[in-house]
């Protein structure tokens, strides 16, 4: 069995070549994920492995690059129930997962991740015409195929749940 130090040089040495090719290969989203986080400087953020975590206000995630944004799970009112607040956050631990998928498959399509797969993901997330359609017909938002793809990605990478409705 490998030692703890050639596990973590191992976890060095990825999170860097994560972090060079997000910059180079995958650069055009990571200056835009850079862009959001500068309007964002003020929330929460955090290393989740090799991305640069912001916890915001919203309810829903996104991923450009390096950068990835989930929702902040803290509590909404001080008279809310526990439960409610350890729903929420599993919720966003799941979100941060799928989020992570969604940096995966920057790593891999480059400089055509945005087209690929932010273009259909954002209309997917904020067209009203399918809210709508995702509503009427109970469809899950995992449903199309760059999210589910997302969830499989993170899930496989991190071994944790990636969030399916």
């Amino acid at each position: 069995m490998p030692s703890r130090r050639c596990l973590s040089t191992a976890s060095v040495r990825w999170k860097g070549l994560f972090l060079i090719t997000q910059c180079t290969w995958g650069g055009l989203q990571t200056l835009l994920g850079l862009i959001l986080y500068l309007l964002h400087v003020g929330s929460p953020h955090d290393w989740y492995h090799g991305c640069l975590r912001t916890r915001w206000k919203y309810s829903s995630g996104v991923s450009l690059g390096l950068f990835i944004f989930t929702p902040y799970p803290g509590l909404q009112r001080p008279s809310e129930l526990p439960s409610a607040y350890i729903r929420r956050k599993d919720a966003c631990a799941r979100i941060a997962v799928h989020e992570f998928g969604h940096a995966i498959q920057s790593l891999m399509l480059g400089p055509l991740y945005l087209l690929v797969i932010g273009v259909p993901s954002f209309t997917w997330a904020r067209s009203s015409y399918f809210k709508r359609k995702r509503q009427t017909y109970r469809i899950a938002y995992t449903s199309l195929w760059t999210e589910r793809w997302a969830n499989v990605l993170g899930e496989h990478w991190l071994k944790e749940p990636a969030i399916w409705n």
